[in-house]
């Protein structure tokens, strides 16, 4: 059984939509975060290596994921946008005979600039043959109404736009243990201001936050369904190196979960996700020299199989569970 067949994913419902295969870039923009700079706070979350799933990030850098607008936090050394965009099309072209492409800014937080600053930087990916629009990735206390309204514009031009938010749990109380510097309200404020522009939104949630169970991510994914999301990404929480987390594991205040209990929470979740909001992700990984531990988290597919396989198990699918049909943007689906 194929993922696809369990699962509403991302690239089969862009396969559907646009008739062929498209593929993400990952950008790294040089951009920083509001909760490593001291403008929220200082350190980042305590999870967060952002070397651990930027492929374009150096390999000894630490960051922050992403309200006032302000000048691109540059300090770190990334490459140049247009080197990154060449590279991306290039191993795309070695792997598949894709030619079309989203431009995905990943690393750190991708609203923290000036909105004509964040708007040179999003026309130039834009502007690479085969770019049928982007996926900005940040924080939902740092996306206001004017970023909000160039991500709008670009919709109307016909552009796939899609604002990934890094909620992690919808507990306060979950987010200021792992440092987030912000908490629920950001979120559903920039969450329902995005989708009444008609801008998709990708909640991303973390499972495995000290102090939480079963019971939270449940909790967390209801809520997020209530509020409204097109789509979903589910990662494990996993130490990497130069995180304070990484501190708190070899002082044995914190332990990771299982594969075996990531499965079950994992496909708990999917069934109770109405098949029409996305999936984009259901694990993370993170690069063999940076993870500590859980080691299955340095592999993608062995986890995705697991999860296939519990819900092929269970006789069960997506929405499964689910409890009601809820609203969502027949658009792309972040």
């Amino acid at each position: 059984m194929a993922l696809s067949d369990v699962v509403h994913t991302f690239g089969q419902w862009l396969l559907a939509k646009h008739g062929e295969r498209v593929h993400k870039i990952a950008l790294d923009a040089g951009f920083t975060c509001p909760n490593r700079d001291g403008a929220k706070g200082i350190g980042g979350c305590t999870f967060c290596n952002n070397a651990s799933f930027s492929p374009n990030a150096p390999a000894e850098e630490t960051g922050g994921c992403g309200t006032s607008i302000l000048p691109v936090r540059r300090g770190r050394s990334a490459r140049p946008l247009a080197e990154q965009l060449d590279a991306g099309r290039e191993g795309i072209a070695r792997r598949t005979r894709a030619n079309k492409y989203l431009a995905y800014f990943q690393a750190y937080t991708n609203t923290y600039a000036d909105v004509e600053q964040l708007k040179a930087l999003y026309d130039q990916a834009l502007a690479v043959p085969g770019m049928i629009g982007i996926s900005v990735g940040t924080r939902p206390d740092c996306v206001p109404n004017a970023v909000l309204d160039l991500l709008a514009n670009y919709r109307q031009e016909g552009l796939e736009v899609i604002l990934e938010l890094g909620l992690q749990s919808a507990f306060d109380e979950s987010l200021a243990r792992v440092n987030r510097g912000h908490g629920l309200k950001e979120y559903i404020d920039t969450c329902r201001a995005a989708r009444a522009r008609g801008i998709p939104v990708c909640t991303h949630l973390i499972l495995g936050l000290p102090g939480e169970d079963e019971r939270h991510y449940q909790r967390s994914l209801d809520i997020v369904l209530d509020i409204g999301t097109d789509g979903l990404k589910l990662h494990p929480l996993h130490v990497v190196k130069g995180t304070q987390l990484a501190n708190e594991w070899r002082r044995g205040d914190y332990a990771p979960l299982a594969l075996a209990d990531y499965v079950r929470a994992a496909a708990d979740l999917i069934e109770r996700t109405p098949w029409d909001v996305v999936y984009h992700r259901i694990t993370g990984t993170a690069p063999a020299r940076l993870l500590l531990t859980p080691r299955w988290c340095a592999s993608k597919w062995p986890v995705v199989n697991a999860i296939v396989t519990e819900l092929e198990r269970r006789g069960s699918r997506q929405g499964a569970k689910a409890a009601s049909p809820r609203e969502v943007l027949h658009v792309c689906p972040a």
